[in-house]
């Protein structure tokens, strides 16, 4: 470590500081000007690029801390700073924290370019921002011209109609709608038949997040209706509907609808936010419970998504005295998984070698992740959370864990005092695999998984991907029901896939083969194999056959290939069709509405809008 004159390190102290919160500041500008561009591109309907953009912002984070890391080696010799320097950094850094209106994602962004330049054991708060020290709380900004985090509309005065109706035209959106009486009435009779008539209190208000919050092929209003002691969480998906026309697709009141588009399994929403934590703040409010690190994560955040994750384990291991153990169910030949019982989650580490049929590489399987959490998961795939440098007490490490980390991941692991070092992890949200629901269910539990487990294969094919393995342990069933995919290492484009059929067996020995008779290329797929593997309990079957016996047609498989290929990309909805207005009032739509396109004779389980710059590059890249 260098040491200088006292004078000297406090300036050097303050411009690295300085140098920190100015990476920051691009980092957010851009995060910012990607959620500004996604409105124009929203609006052309130029799902391609959006889905780029969403991509590329991603990738933007990581970018701004290693060129920030190579500006403070370059220009301060930061690896051979002193400790004092260090401390004075941190110092600095939050004198200047205490104006800013994004202090937490900046305490974070600190964190990621000091754990890419200090030793681990630099990893505590005299250091780094273990804990944080800027409050978040009523924290707004004042300037007279700045945006407020969210609206107050009372209907009281005008009604609720066309406090509706204005609330729409607030955001001023470019593209006219094909008619926003009629989706505004559907709203209201929505709210009536959800929650009855209800007389207006004397606060009767309505309260709507200042920005347009953009995924998929849709931007979500998203609110809370304040009613006496009642608060209503609302939130209503905008889509084109006709070429050139937009409408209100559905109102979704429930909590947990809310949850679900704003779950794990979903990509991160494009959303312009002047203070994220007031955004936070308020979706806290429609949906209570859900973890602080999660809706950041939602809303693009997963930086500080991950930070604070890591904060609430820290938290929840020194209020806790269960230990780790190696999750329940089949044990998978790629990683070695284990979970902490009181908490949800599990952690996920590579083998360091892979037993036969596999075929893979550690490097392979971080890019698999790496595309999953790039891509668009449409609510099926689970996000994941990538640290290193984890230390974990290993008092609280069940012997049996610790044996199968010695075996299988040797290089992943590192004693150091009382503590166990994992180099890498991968953890994600604990889910009951889907063999061992199906195994303990009744009937109905059965007929539903069996029906979300098509669905969810049919909604990756949607988003190009093939699962490879589709084995039923590879996917999970989530507190909301929802059946979730969340093994990645033999993912592939769809698009890069060969869909065959079986050759027909040239005599009775091909038939008794256990082997494939015919010749099968590394990306070649054979739908009708699956009922192999897949069918082999018969409440099972029958409950497949009942809901989805197309899954096992190529031709369902080649449907979804060749839409991809000329970049028509499907509509996905995050919530059930029933609740679209289209569906939910038919006689108020026209029988060419086009949010009804898929009983026109789209692709099964599909309903599609060419995008705008087709072609098999960018259906892949989608």
């Amino acid at each position: 470590m260098k040491h200088f004159p006292k004078l000297l390190s406090s300036q050097i102290g303050f411009d690295v500081a300085q140098s920190m919160l100015d990476g920051f500041n691009r980092h957010y500008g851009s995060f910012r000007a990607a959620a500004v561009r996604a409105k124009a591109l929203f609006e052309a309907g130029d799902w391609l690029a959006l889905q780029k953009l969403a991509r590329d912002r991603i990738a933007s984070y990581d970018d701004r801390v290693e060129e920030c890391v190579h500006l403070l080696e370059d220009e301060y010799d930061a690896e051979n700073i002193d400790d004092e320097i260090w401390q004075q950094i941190k110092l600095h850094y939050i004198g200047l924290l205490t104006q800013h209106l994004q202090p937490e994602c900046a305490e974070t962004f600190f964190n990621s370019v000091c754990c890419k330049i200090l030793h681990r054991s630099y990893f505590n708060n005299d250091f780094i921002f273990v804990r944080p020290v800027i409050s978040t709380e009523y924290l707004e900004n004042d300037e007279p011209a700045a945006k407020p985090t969210y609206r107050a509309y009372y209907p009281g005065k005008d009604g609720l109609a066309a406090t509706l109706e204005r609330i729409v035209t607030n955001f001023q959106l470019e593209r006219p709608f094909e008619d926003l009486s009629r989706d505004v009435s559907c709203i209201i009779d929505s709210i009536h038949e959800t929650y009855g008539a209800f007389s207006e209190a004397v606060n009767f208000q309505v309260h709507v997040l200042s920005s347009l919050f953009y995924r998929n092929k849709a931007a979500y209003i998203v609110g809370r209706i304040i009613n006496g002691e009642l608060l209503l969480p609302f939130a209503v998906p905008i889509r084109h509907v006709k070429p050139g026309l937009l409408a209100l697709d559905t109102v979704l009141l429930k909590r947990e609808q809310l949850q679900i588009i704003f779950s794990f399994s979903h990509s991160y929403f494009l959303v312009d936010m002047d203070v994220p934590s007031a955004y936070v703040d308020f979706l806290g409010t429609i949906m209570p419970g859900k973890p602080r690190a999660e809706i950041y994560t939602s809303v693009g955040l997963q930086k500080q998504g991950k930070n604070l994750f890591y904060r609430d384990l820290l938290k929840h291991l020194s209020h806790s005295s269960d230990h780790f153990i190696v999750a329940p169910g089949i044990k998978g030949l790629v990683m070695v998984v284990f979970t902490l019982p009181s908490f949800p989650y599990v952690f996920k580490i590579i083998k360091d070698a892979f037993p036969p049929p596999k075929e893979t590489t550690r490097q392979k399987i971080q890019e698999k992740y790496l595309l999953v959490k790039r891509h668009d998961r449409l609510g099926r795939m689970a996000d994941t959370l990538e640290y290193s440098s984890v230390a974990l007490p290993l008092a609280r490490l069940d012997e049996a864990l610790l044996r199968e980390l010695e075996k299988e991941a040797p290089s992943m692991i590192e004693y150091e005092g009382d503590s166990l070092i994992i180099k890498h992890v991968y953890i994600e949200r604990r889910m009951v695999p889907l063999n061992l629901f199906l195994q303990n269910g009744d009937d109905a539990d059965i007929e539903h998984a069996i029906k979300e487990y098509g669905d969810a294969v049919k909604e990756l094919m949607q988003a190009n991907i093939f699962p490879g393995d589709m084995l039923y342990k590879n996917f999970g069933v989530t507190r909301q029901g929802r059946v979730v995919f969340y093994d990645y290492d033999e993912i592939e484009y769809l698009t890069d896939c060969n869909v065959r059929h079986v050759p027909q067996a040239r005599n009775e020995e091909d038939e008794l083969s256990a082997e494939p008779w015919y010749a099968v290329g590394p990306n070649d797929i054979f739908p009708e194999t699956y009922s192999t593997f897949l069918l082999g309990d018969p409440t099972v079957r029958q409950y497949f056959m009942r809901h989805h016996a197309d899954f096992f047609d190529p031709k369902l498989w080649q449907t979804h290939k060749d839409m991809l290929l000329k970049g028509d990309l499907p509509d996905f909805f995050p919530y059930d069709k029933s609740v679209r207005f289209c569906n939910r009032f038919p006689a108020r739509f026209a029988s060419t509405h086009q949010c009804c396109a898929h009983e026109a004779g789209a692709a099964p389980g599909t309903e599609t809008a060419r995008a705008d710059g087709g072609g098999s590059d960018a259906a892949r890249a989608a």
